[in-house]
């Protein structure tokens, strides 16, 4: 075979592998384009708008439309793959990932499916029933609480009869799932954290995953725990808003600088909310009580010692009355005051300043088992701050009865919300 034969079979060849490669791109951009989005006419894929689209391997810039020819649009391949794989969203692995964990919990009968549109994705859920939810996917690889009210009212379903939003990302955190919930927002999280409520067809779904995002980066401050964050979150409690940082600082003896952190961290959870010029405008004070105890408790945060009263709790209220050193009561005791108990105390919390010198002066039994008064070196003398009495005896305010109570065992947790309630109700009797 001479040169030229040669080179022509290989020019051939070559023609032959160009045209196979366009044809399978072809095939599979048919495939991925949305039915409703493509029309097929004499063999050639069509766009919304008729146009015929050509797959071409080669770069567009060297290629030249031939002339006479009706209007063509050419789809290099390494940019039409590109595009196609840039479509799935951030977060749980976006819409696919939804789809894998909706496929895993709802029976094999229901079928899930994802409709790709111009600006949203949306998730469909049909029923057997043939009855179909149309959830529209808000992805982001954070969100904080205070993101929560951002994101909401632009996702809310208005178009293509969507039924309703579906919230993802990598972590979601408690006060995040909190805020979605009072939102009747769906959610899911790659740790498992899911609710899909839905009307028609009727869907519920929920479960739990993690509470702490393992894979996020330490920041300045992630949790309440310690004396300075308890005072600050005391005095945000107890003192009604407007605060300026400064003036918090004072009022709480602790530094503007870690003032400054924990209200940083609470404006993330979405818990205060600050005003034009950086002051504190807005606490919301019973979910600020609750992120609290999700790094307070009352038995690891305090040095408590158990101690019997043989004679029953009215004979140790009696001789706190004469108790002639600081204490302050909580628990049940301090809440029973203020509301109607949910059962009868089992066993007395009270702060002093030396528990074994407080129980030889209240002529108290140390007890490991059985007993009925418990005495507490406090985590820091915020306990004492803004106590009140009542029939001679002190009790701790309201916020510190509050978070032991929520961090105890037993019914306290329902006693908590009872005297939460009744603090709502009667807020201006115990808040500055």
């Amino acid at each position: 075979m001479n040169r030229t034969a040669h080179l022509r079979s290989h020019h051939a060849t070559r023609r032959g592998l160009v045209q196979a490669r366009g044809q399978r791109a072809a095939r599979c951009l048919s495939a991925q384009v949305p039915k409703d989005q493509q029309r097929a006419l004499g063999g050639l894929l069509m766009t919304g708008r008729g146009v015929p689209v050509v797959f071409r391997p080669e770069n567009p810039r060297r290629g030249v439309a031939p002339s006479g020819a009706s209007l063509t649009v050419y789809v290099p391949g390494k940019s039409l793959f590109h595009k196609m794989r840039n479509r799935s969203i951030s977060g749980t692995g976006g819409a696919r990932g939804a789809i894998e964990q909706l496929r895993l919990r709802l029976p094999q009968a229901w079928r899930v499916a994802e409709v790709a549109r111009a600006r949203e994705t949306t998730i469909v859920i049909r029923a057997p029933d043939s009855k179909v939810a149309q959830l529209v996917v808000v992805s982001r690889r954070r969100i904080e609480p205070k993101d929560v009210s951002s994101i909401l009212p632009t996702a809310r379903p208005q178009r293509f009869r969507a039924s309703a939003v579906l919230v993802t990302a990598p972590f979601l955190s408690p006060r995040t799932l909190e805020l979605l919930t009072a939102a009747d927002a769906n959610y899911l999280d790659s740790t498992g954290n899911l609710r899909i409520a839905l009307e028609q067809p009727a869907i519920f779904l929920q479960t739990e995953g993690a509470d702490k995002d393992r894979a996020r980066e330490p920041r300045a401050l992630v949790s309440l725990k310690g004396p300075a964050a308890g005072r600050v979150v005391r005095a945000l409690c107890d003192f009604r808003p407007p605060h300026g940082v400064r003036a918090l600082a004072e009022r709480c003896a602790t530094s503007p600088a870690s003032v400054s952190r924990v209200v940083s961290l609470l404006e993330r959870d979405a818990i205060v909310v600050r005003g034009e010029s950086g002051e504190i405008a807005e606490v919301d004070w019973p979910a600020l009580l609750r992120r609290w105890t999700q790094d307070y408790k009352f038995a690891s945060s305090n040095v408590p010692m158990t101690f019997l009263e043989p004679r029953g709790l009215d004979a140790f209220l009696e001789k706190l009355r004469s108790f002639g050193h600081c204490y302050a009561v909580s628990g049940s005791l301090a809440a029973a005051t203020r509301k109607a108990p949910v059962a009868a105390a089992p066993l007395a919390f009270v702060y002093v300043e030396d528990p074994a010198a407080a129980a030889e002066a209240l002529d108290l039994r140390v007890a490991d088992r059985g007993a009925n008064v418990l005495l507490a070196t406090a985590f820091d003398p915020v306990v004492f701050d803004r106590s009140w009495s009542e029939r001679g005896v002190t009790y701790a305010a309201l916020s510190q009865v509050a978070a032991d109570l929520l961090t105890s065992s037993s019914c306290a947790p329902a006693e908590a919300a009872e005297l939460i309630a009744w603090m709502r109700r009667h807020e201006r009797d115990w808040r500055s």
